[in-house]
């Protein structure tokens, strides 16, 4: 990038005034990544100070049983083969409730998208797991499930969330976004839940009083415009709605060791490479540029590893979510031993380690504790990067 052109991006960064798209694959295509991450944290900065989010979370999968075979997914299973599970709803409540001891206040809860399920069990299940955890926030469901439950059910996408709502819904979950531009979602996504039907979903989301997530899961076959593009069409619905409190990019995972049955489910990792480190932090940096009317940029540990997530703390991400004990989704693609669990005092430490202040929230993102950053009169503590 020739310097003009870098003195020109600091100055609108610096004025608050709103990125292009050619801007957005100009950053890209730089290079510098020590510019790129410094711009972004002064972004991060002036948004959130030298504030680091946490929650203390887990993840909930009540069925693997599922209709589509994305190219890049290895949760899925198809009714009858070895390892395809369904929870009965008692089970979902028996396993949470084992995690209730952790005080966690935050429930994930995605799926597979069932075939045979009826429409009930899901807010059944919702019910249910609320009466058992009535302190633990659900975030619940992707706008694909949504869009599945609309087909199963014959109810529209605003009956059904008034639905979930009323059984104890507070947020969905951000997935099902992936890449939408076509060029690349055809070749990876096997479901007809694309950009129109997500946008629509989310937007009925919002204007129901529901804050969400947004997603973006890169480093597979799409290119640095795919990314912009994506990000840009976010940008514009949140114009609309405000109804995004974070987004969260995902890194693409390979399959490193091959499922109980022998097989591997990722069909693109045969011509794929998974993003660098370095690509992890110039995505995270470009995506705060970008993004500028969300508040929060998280940095999901378990897909980027321990020492990545830290570094993306200086590279625009304000969130490191939760102590996670079991993703089945994704786990330990970056083969390098990421922990199944990070407990509140290791996330403490990770986050001050880092050089920030960390902050536990809740799922509405309002502070439940505030904790002392790294002991300014040692030495050796780390402190976030000067702006």
């Amino acid at each position: 990038m020739d310097v003009g052109l870098k003195r020109e991006l600091e100055e609108k960064v610096r004025a608050g005034e709103r990125l292009t798209r050619e801007d957005g694959i100009a950053l890209y295509a730089s290079d510098d990544l020590a510019w790129l991450g410094g711009l972004a944290h002064e972004v991060r900065t002036r948004k959130n100070g030298d504030v680091v989010h946490f929650n203390v979370n887990r993840h909930l999968n009540m069925t693997n049983v599922c209709t589509a075979s994305c190219a890049y997914c290895s949760f899925q299973r198809k009714p009858g083969e070895k390892d395809a599970y369904t929870m009965r709803i008692e089970e979902a409540v028996r396993l949470a409730k084992a995690m209730e001891n952790d005080n966690l206040t935050e429930l994930h809860i995605v799926n597979g998208l069932h075939p045979t399920l009826p429409w009930r069990y899901y807010p059944r299940s919702l019910k249910a797991l609320k009466e058992a955890l009535p302190q633990v926030s659900l975030k619940a469901f992707t706008a694909t499930e949504i869009h599945h439950f609309e087909k199963i059910s014959g109810l529209s996408a605003s009956e059904i969330l008034d639905e979930l709502i009323d059984a104890g819904l507070e947020s969905l979950t951000g997935g099902g976004a992936e890449i939408f531009d076509w060029e690349v979602r055809q070749h990876i996504v096997d479901h007809d839940t694309h950009w129109e039907d997500w946008s629509r979903i989310h937007r009925l989301a919002h204007e129901k009083g529901l804050k969400t997530p947004c997603t973006m899961l890169y480093g597979h076959i799409e290119e640095p415009r795919h990314r912009v593009d994506h990000v840009l069409r976010l940008r514009e619905l949140q114009d609309e709605t405000g109804g995004f409190q974070v987004f969260i990019p995902l890194r693409y995972q390979h399959d490193f060791v091959d499922m109980k049955d022998g097989k591997v489910r990722n069909r693109l990792q045969a011509r794929t490479t998974m993003a660098t480190g370095a690509e992890a932090l110039k995505t995270f940096a470009v995506s705060r540029l970008l993004f500028d009317n969300v508040p929060h940029v998280k940095v999901f540990w378990v897909m980027h590893g321990v020492q990545t997530a830290q570094l993306a703390l200086q590279h625009g991400a304000d969130d490191m979510d939760g102590s996670v004990v079991e993703y089945k989704i994704t786990h330990d693609a970056d083969n390098y031993g990421t922990p199944n669990k990070l407990t509140r005092d290791d996330l403490l430490e990770l986050i001050r380690d880092a050089g920030f202040r960390p902050v536990e929230r809740n799922t509405r993102y309002e502070i439940i504790r505030e904790y002392p950053g790294p002991d300014a009169e040692r030495r050796e503590s780390p402190q976030p990067m000067r702006v």
